[in-house]
């Protein structure tokens, strides 16, 4: 008897299973680095929390309880958003724009102090019953409302009045609202969201280069004056005050090169007594260093960028363009705010005072991320239905109009 010749390849495709979200393995992934991210995130947020809370004759539990209650009703909100069709966004859009603009009036306005107080020289909340921050809402927002318009503005992107200039409009009004608050940071994550999302929808670099010359003087003005002048300076020049706007990062650069490989131990940090301000906050990313290790760091990286590179193929396998730019822009604001909140631990870049998504203290931040997440999982589920009747008939894709660039992942 001959013996068979073994087989070492698959005769057909090899295909992961499916993962019981839909269609395609790619929303159970994003999903459990979502759920590692926010179990570690409460873990070093009670590490770096614990001693400011009794500072101020709180429970050391105070401001852990306080994001566990935000984190159980942002996941919730993640699951019911992953099973509504994302093109229910593309209708509800005008509206979420409308109801952020309006909100982010309020906050400015000078006679509603009563309900949006100044805290630490900036008014950027409301107390409606509950604490919220408008322009976290705003991220999202313009995300969803611009790869809606770009939809429809596509094919005239090669004008600037009939394709940017809508866009310009309401993005103007936006971020005008949130430097007023003042919040710099935030404004320029959010014009740059609005901007990779036409972009890849097709808009002109040209355009882009025009407009950057145009804001320059405005950017070069609100830089040189204040708090944000002397960050800079700081950032230049890291001795010229090493107790005052260079402070923080100095003592970042301590914690992190204090954990060595495997860092000094869970709740073991010392930076959060009192030398690292906004250990729980702006610089949470230097305590998990500082406690964790490079290890931790490494692991922290690893499971922003599995959000990021399923998220990027989940926007290059979307049904549609809105749910390809829909998917762009909401990876792109958890991946450019991670990014950004990382290089200040690390003074690469000033000091922005952004959030880390799902791990730094602050719940508005952390439910709008949620929705984010499942915005991003409900197209992963359309995308993954769209694979499996794309074997029965070709999709019947709009082709992208002459001179736009559609973007693939």
């Amino acid at each position: 008897m001959t013996a068979r010749p073994l087989d070492v390849a698959p005769s057909r495709p090899v295909r992961l299973p499916d993962s019981g979200l839909g269609r395609g393995w790619e929303g159970a992934v994003i999903l459990g680095a979502t759920v590692l991210l926010l179990s570690g995130g409460l873990v070093a947020l009670y590490s770096a929390s614990s001693v400011l809370a009794m500072r101020q004759d709180l429970p050391d539990t105070y401001y852990v309880f306080r994001q566990a209650a935000g984190a159980c009703f942002g996941f919730v909100a993640l699951l019911a958003v992953a099973w509504i069709p994302y093109r229910v966004w593309a209708r509800l859009a005008w509206p979420i724009m409308v109801v952020t603009i309006v909100a982010l009036l309020v906050v400015v306005l000078p006679w509603t102090h009563g309900i949006a107080p100044e805290i630490n020289g900036a008014r950027r909340w409301l107390r409606v019953g509950v604490t919220i921050q408008p322009s976290e809402l705003a991220k999202l927002a313009v995300v969803i409302w611009t790869a809606a318009l770009a939809v429809k503005k596509a094919p005239h992107f090669r004008s600037m009045s009939r394709g940017m200039l809508p866009f310009l409009a309401v993005w103007g009004i936006t971020l005008l609202l949130i430097v007023l608050e003042p919040d710099l940071s935030t404004a320029c994550v959010i014009g740059l969201l609005g901007a990779l999302v036409v972009f890849c929808a097709g808009a002109r670099l040209t355009h882009f280069a025009f407009l950057g010359l145009l804001i320059l003087p405005f950017a070069k003005d609100q830089l040189a004056v204040g708090f944000r002048a002397e960050r800079l300076a700081a950032f230049f020049n890291a001795g010229s005050d090493p107790v005052g706007a260079g402070f923080q990062v100095r003592q970042s650069l301590v914690a992190l090169g204090s954990g060595g490989l495997t860092g000094v131990g869970p709740g073991e940090g010392r930076q959060k007594f009192g030398f690292l301000p906004e250990a729980h906050n702006d610089f949470i990313f230097a305590m998990i260093g500082e406690e964790w290790g490079l290890l931790g760091v490494l692991v922290l990286v690893t499971l922003y960028a599995m959000i990021v590179l399923v998220g990027f193929r989940v926007a290059g396998r979307a049904p549609d363009l809105f749910g390809e730019l829909l998917a762009i822009g909401l990876t792109s604001l958890i991946a450019l705010q991670a990014l950004l909140h990382m290089a200040v631990g690390l003074a690469i870049v000033p000091a922005t005072g952004l959030s880390l998504p799902l791990v730094s203290y602050g719940r508005s931040n952390l439910i709008m991320t949620c929705v984010a997440v499942g915005i991003l999982m409900s197209v992963a589920r359309a995308s993954g239905s769209g694979r499996h009747q794309a074997a029965r008939k070709p999709a019947a894709r709009k082709p992208a109009a002459r001179g736009t660039r559609v973007a693939r992942a």
